[in-house]
């Protein structure tokens, strides 16, 4: 079982002391050089042990600025969609399926060991809680498998400001009746921290059982989908849903808390039952959670892209409620403190090696 939320601060103190540990054993191979630069062997030992030391691999710093879940955005098996193709089973880990009365109504993401992130209007009964579960782990929605459990949900908790298809607010956060207990084939997804824009163009995907056309059914046995959609900036998708549209172009038709995401031509796209799953792209060797999908005109339409809520404008809303805390990354054009630390290390590695030798 993976416990969540405590392994931040010791894991920190280790990354901190394998770098403190590696400049302090450099340091101490420069003090013994003049015992050992006489002796052939000695040199090249000299020469190995610092090579070791500084290739190795160490946690990046910016990795463990938060109190997320381990492993979140991590999966052990590597890997509504129209145009999508067969997932391998455990590739999507943080995918569940949400039900009503026992029927598959919507899809949903694991953010931590209780809580389910969704869409608010997949919840067209939020006073009955005890009406909906959660299918953690699974794969074929017509065939169950041994991975796989289900957990009732306790409580259920939609935004206010969703009024309809299209409106803002369409996130809804369900806290399930027991802890899950993590597997390698039910993992949390990680939860980009604000402030962050994910550039138009960035390949994510988006994942489901939904119906692989208009008023096409997914067919037996149901194997879950899996599509690649690029981000499309609000601008740019504002104007597509006002081509052959009878809405006034002064009419905002994409919220403020929303993303988009897919291709002018469209042929691949979200479709009914995938509403409330994730859209993820992968930052950093991370998955994390850019958009719960929402809504869309028809389905893979061209210059119809696909609509999702933007996760990290609810950061604080979903924090109010669930106590779980939204995992940063930096650009990845910047260096991060460890690959700071090592290159320091490698070039006093080298002076140590070259100096004297």
């Amino acid at each position: 079982e993976i416990k969540p939320n405590t392994w931040n601060q010791s894991t920190h103190s280790r990354t901190t002391a394998l770098h403190t540990n590696t400049l302090e054993a450099l340091l101490h191979l420069h003090q013994q050089r003049y015992c050992l630069r006489k002796n052939k062997m000695g040199k090249w030992l000299l020469y190995v042990t610092t090579l070791l030391l500084f290739v190795s691999p160490h946690p990046s710093l910016s990795n463990i600025t938060t109190a997320a879940p381990p492993l979140c955005g991590s999966p052990v098996f590597s890997s509504r969609i129209v145009g999508g193709t067969d997932t391998r089973q455990g590739a999507w880990p943080w995918q569940v399926s949400l039900e009503f009365n026992g029927s598959h109504i919507c899809g949903g993401s694991i953010i931590s060991d209780q809580w389910i992130l969704t869409a608010t209007h997949c919840i067209e009964h939020p006073d009955l809680p005890s009406g909906y579960g959660v299918r953690l782990g699974a794969y074929q929605l017509y065939v169950k498998n041994p991975h796989e459990m289900t957990v009732k949900v306790d409580i259920i908790y939609i935004n206010s400001e969703f009024n309809g298809p299209g409106t803002s607010g369409d996130i809804a956060l369900l806290k399930l009746s027991s802890p899950i207990k993590f597997t390698e084939y039910i993992l949390p997804i990680c939860l980009p921290a604000s402030p962050v824009t994910f550039s138009s163009g960035t390949e994510c995907w988006i994942t489901g059982w939904g119906q692989t056309g208009s008023e096409v059914p997914l067919q037996y046995p149901a194997t879950l989908q899996k599509v690649m959609v690029p981000i499309i900036n609000r601008d740019s998708c504002e104007k597509m849903y006002h081509i052959n549209s009878v809405i006034s172009e002064t009419e905002i038709l994409i919220q403020s808390d929303q993303i988009c995401a897919g291709y002018q031509a469209g042929q691949k796209d979200g479709c009914q039952g995938d509403s409330g799953g994730p859209l993820v792209c992968k930052i950093q060797g991370f998955w994390y959670q850019a958009g719960i999908v929402s809504w869309g005109e028809r389905c893979a339409a061209k210059n119809r892209p696909g609509v999702y809520t933007f996760v990290p404008a609810y950061e604080t809303w979903i924090s109010e409620r669930s106590v779980i805390s939204f995992k940063p990354f930096t650009s990845s054009s910047s260096p991060s403190s460890s690959s700071v630390l090592r290159a320091s290390a490698i070039l006093l590695g080298v002076s140590l090696l070259l100096h004297d030798w």
